[in-house]
């Protein structure tokens, strides 16, 4: 049986790739910049301009444009950084194909009616709260979201039985990050900006659910 075609746009170092990949999907990956560790048919260029022209060629599109310029720390610090989702929503529709985009709590309101997917909804050791927002006539339910009443580890030190690790900065422990997350082939910088393989698995299989679902013509 032939696998469906998904694009996945701003693809870094492939987490996003795994799960859709471990859905189902013949996953392509775009990036501006060389991603050597990334383990799947790879593509270095601008991804709004491929979108524009090659993004009907595939049956889904995925998008996590940089978050930089949404999270809190980098605004506090008055880095500038480009403010992408916008232009990436626009691209996206013009295709025609159902597409989903994913980004950090701190873009939540550049965003329209996305939900919510966290690491403690896929027995994962880490928060790591992410927000997909979908269209081209592919829509999501929002799944139980649990409290988040665990503590999180102090930066910089292992993290403690009870506790929920946070992957960011110079964080301590990447094999165990590896493992939590089952993306062994990434370095610290690669876990820092991935998305969980869990929550795109679970949004491929959505998808991929739906189209068993429509009758044959």
């Amino acid at each position: 049986m032939t696998r469906p075609r998904l694009l996945d746009a701003y693809c870094c170092q492939g987490g996003a790739s795994a799960g859709y990949t471990a859905a189902g999907f013949d996953v392509t990956g775009i990036d501006l910049h060389p991603q050597p560790r990334y383990p799947y048919t790879f593509i270095q260029g601008d991804a709004i301009a491929y979108i524009r022209e090659h993004g009907h060629e595939y049956d889904v599109i995925a998008a996590s444009p940089p978050c930089q310029g949404y999270t809190d720390a980098q605004v506090l610090q008055g880095r500038d950084h480009p403010m992408l989702i916008a232009p990436t929503r626009e691209a996206l529709n013009a295709t025609g194909r159902p597409w989903i985009i994913e980004n950090v709590p701190g873009a939540r309101p550049h965003l329209l009616d996305p939900v919510v997917l966290c690491g403690l909804m896929f027995g994962l050791h880490t928060y790591r709260d992410r927000y997909f927002e979908t269209g081209g006539g592919f829509t999501l339910e929002q799944p139980h979201h649990p409290r988040h009443d665990k503590p999180i580890t102090k930066m910089g030190r292992p993290r403690r039985h009870g506790e929920m690790a946070h992957y960011v900065g110079n964080f301590s422990g990447v094999a165990e990050a590896r493992t939590d997350l089952q993306v062994p082939w990434m370095n610290r910088d690669g876990i820092r900006e991935c998305i969980p393989p869990a929550y795109t698995q679970w949004i491929g299989e959505q998808w991929l659910a739906r189209q068993r679902a429509v009758p044959a013509a």
